[in-house]
């Protein structure tokens, strides 16, 4: 079973089909704004369904490694690059969807917006420090940054994802919604708790 699945992981299909599914769900989000088929504030919701994939696409570029390392499936390790870019470019949209959407595009009002509400500085922090990490996503940066500092900047993503928790508790917050937020901090506490554990076992 494992062979089959790691001389699947290991296909030409592969990545193409993983890319083909991190742009299914803006596919679904541009379809339903085309169709008028977000609700009532279709902006609110394209806005926050970027942001949700943004979180999700976090979490699961953080589960590779110990996906990995408990199925004893190497090949996984291929894809993390590509969720970790889709991550990224869900990001970037949910900022251009808050800004052009919401602000308006004026730059002025975007940055006061920023300076004014705390949720929303955390998660232009967050998108600020992926940035470093989508510029030095490809295999020259690893050979110019040298691995050991390539690796020591890409574990920034740990911190990212708890200032991207930390944006999104703060949003709901205004609603008094936790229900989701809980959930998406015991994937991220179960994540980094992993690692703790395998940096201590080691």
């Amino acid at each position: 079973m494992r062979g089959a699945l790691s001389a699947a992981l290991l296909s030409r299909a592969a990545k193409p089909v993983l890319f083909l599914l991190c742009l299914a769900p803006l596919a679904w989000l541009v379809y339903g704004a085309a169709a008028d088929q977000l609700g009532a504030n279709p902006a609110e919701a394209l806005i926050r369904g970027l942001g949700d994939w943004t979180l999700r696409g976090l979490m699961v570029t953080l589960a590779v490694t110990p996906l990995r390392q408990l199925t004893g499936l190497a090949a996984l390790a291929r894809f993390r690059r590509m969720l970790g870019v889709f991550s990224f470019s869900y990001a970037s949209l949910h900022l251009l969807a808050y800004g052009w959407l919401d602000m308006g595009l004026v730059v002025g009002d975007i940055a006061a917006d920023i300076a004014k509400r705390p949720f929303i500085l955390m998660g232009f922090t967050a998108w600020l420090l992926m940035l470093p990490l989508a510029a030095t996503s490809f295999n020259k940066a690893i050979r110019l940054l040298g691995a050991k500092r390539w690796q020591t900047l890409h574990k920034a993503v740990y911190a990212i994802a708890i200032i991207a928790l930390l944006h999104f508790i703060w949003m709901r917050a205004g609603k008094h919604n936790f229900a989701e937020p809980a959930v998406y901090g015991a994937v991220l506490a179960a994540l980094l708790g992993w690692r703790l554990w395998d940096r201590l076992r080691g």
